[in-house]
C-alpha cells in the first residue's frame, strides 16, 4: 500500500473519530440534568407537577368550585384567599402541615370537598399571607369595592386563539396546580394540561380597572 493511501486512510479515520466524539458530547450535554431548560417565569413548575399529579387527579372533573366561590374567598381578584376551614391546633405550630392536603390535593371527607393545589408549595410560611376570617364585623367603615375580576377566554388576535392569561404570574406560575383537576375552578379547568409549556400559547396580559376612588373613614 502507498504511503500516500495510508496517510490518507488516517486522515479520514481521525475525522471520523472527532465527529463521533463531538456527537457523543452533545448528546451527553443535552441529557445532562444540570442543562437549564429555558422556561419562563418559573415554568419548569408545570413539568414537575405533571409528573408528580396522578392522571386521577389531573383529569378529575367532580369537584364543585366555581368563580363564585374562588372569588369570595378574597378580598379583590389577586389577593390570597383566606383559610375558609378550621385549623387544627397543631398547624398554629407547624404552618407547613398545610402542605400535607393543599401539596397534592385530594378529597377531604370531613369538609365534603377537594382540597385545592398551591402552586408555590416551597413558601412553607402559609400563614404569613392565608388566615382564617375571626368577625364578620368592619373594624373601620369604608366604601370599599373590589376592583372588577379580570374577563376570562379573552382571545386577542384571532377568534378561537389561545386566550391570554389574566392575571399576574407571581406565585401563580404552576399553571397545571390550579387549571386541573377535580379541585380546580370550573369556568377555567383545562383538559390539555400535558402540552406542556402553557406560556407557549398563553401569554399574560393583566387589566385591573377600580371601580372607584377609594377612602377610608378615620
Amino acid at each position: 500500500m502507498k504511503k500516500a493511501d495510508i496517510l490518507f486512510g488516517k486522515v479520514v479515520t481521525g475525522f471520523a473519530a472527532l465527529c463521533l466524539s463531538g456527537a457523543v458530547s452533545v448528546l451527553s450535554a443535552s441529557a445532562a440534568p444540570d442543562i437549564p431548560y429555558g422556561f419562563d417565569s418559573g415554568g419548569e413548575k408545570i413539568f414537575n407537577r405533571y409528573d408528580d399529579t396522578p392522571l386521577s387527579s389531573m383529569a378529575g372533573t367532580a369537584g364543585t368550585r366555581n368563580l363564585n366561590s374562588f372569588y369570595e374567598l378574597r378580598q379583590y381578584p389577586g389577593s390570597p384567599p383566606r383559610i375558609p376551614h378550621k385549623i387544627p391546633p397543631a398547624f398554629a405550630a407547624e404552618p407547613y402541615d398545610c402542605i400535607s392536603c393543599h401539596g397534592r390535593g385530594g378529597y377531604v371527607a370531613e369538609l365534603e370537598a377537594y382540597a385545592p393545589v398551591t402552586p408555590h408549595p416551597e413558601n412553607e410560611a402559609c400563614f404569613q399571607c392565608h388566615v382564617p376570617r375571626l368577625t364578620e364585623e368592619l373594624f373601620v367603615e369604608t366604601n370599599w369595592l373590589s376592583i372588577r375580576p379580570p374577563a376570562i377566554g379573552r382571545s386577542q388576535q384571532l377568534g378561537g386563539s389561545p386566550p391570554a392569561i389574566s392575571h399576574s404570574l407571581q406565585l401563580r406560575e404552576d399553571c397545571i396546580a390550579c387549571h386541573t383537576g377535580p379541585a380546580a375552578v370550573a369556568e377555567i379547568r383545562v383538559e390539555h394540561a400535558s402540552r406542556g409549556n402553557c406560556r407557549q400559547c398563553h401569554v399574560p396580559l393583566v387589566v385591573t380597572e377600580p371601580v372607584q376612588e377609594f377612602t377610608r373613614n378615620n
